[in-house]
């Protein structure tokens, strides 16, 4: 019976291996670098840069550059403008066409306490644009994201982010329809008052896909009001 247990999970084991996709296989990086500039009590702005790669620093697959315009009706609630774009590579082995993508969202972001867990909410609407090559045409996509979050404080210098996103893609006559998720969990160190840095990992499901990233990023805010 011990030797059936056995036989039964490496069996498992092979199975879910040979399963998997080559870009199943290789945990890739997202790096990331978040800026918030507060301008007045109201109206702030922020900007991000993300590097996506197949593989660890290497294989690159996706750069988005955005900013926003921020404004803030009260402590816990805030809503955004953004314009981003972005260059896209889906080469995985090697270096693929590019689609370049011009993107727009409107958002809003409420945080509140449950008992005396920090919770943080993120809905947002985008509107992307997409030049896709080999024929070359515009897509237009758009998509609903919702993010839930937190962040468990340690102690002065450490704490943990935990959060999950479901970002759904509307369905067109252009484009297909489809729901992917995002869970997030990392390490954070405050360096400053006014940085941190969080170190951690995303599982990515989209598309049948199950893509695991190591996640590095840079957390940064400056109040002009001081």
């Amino acid at each position: 019976m011990k030797y059936n247990k056995i036989l039964i999970i490496f069996l498992l084991s092979v199975n879910i291996s040979f399963a998997q996709t080559p870009i199943e296989n290789q945990l890739g990086s997202w790096f990331t670098y978040v800026g918030n500039y507060r301008i007045s009590e109201k109206v702030s702005i922020s900007n991000c840069v993300q590097s996506w790669h197949y593989e660890i620093a290497d294989n690159f697959n996706f750069l988005l550059t955005n900013v926003a315009l921020n404004y803030h009706i009260s402590s816990k609630l805030t809503t955004s403008l953004s314009y981003g774009f972005m260059d896209i590579d889906k080469g995985f082995e090697k270096s693929g066409t590019h689609s370049y993508e011009n993107r727009l969202y409107e958002q809003i972001g409420y945080k509140h306490k449950l008992v005396k867990l920090p919770i943080d909410h993120r809905f947002r609407i985008e509107q992307r644009l997409l030049n896709k090559p080999s024929p070359s045409k515009n897509v237009m996509q758009s998509r609903l994201r919702y993010r839930l979050g937190t962040k468990l404080k340690l102690n002065k210098t450490f704490f943990i982010r935990l959060n999950n996103e479901v970002i759904t893609t509307i369905k067109t006559k252009s484009n297909d329809g489809f729901t992917e998720n995002r869970a997030y969990g990392a390490l954070g160190i405050n360096l400053l008052k006014s940085a941190n840095v969080q170190v951690g990992y995303l599982n990515r499901k989209i598309k049948g896909l199950d893509l695991h990233r190591l996640q590095i990023g840079l957390f940064y805010k400056v109040d002009f009001r001081k």
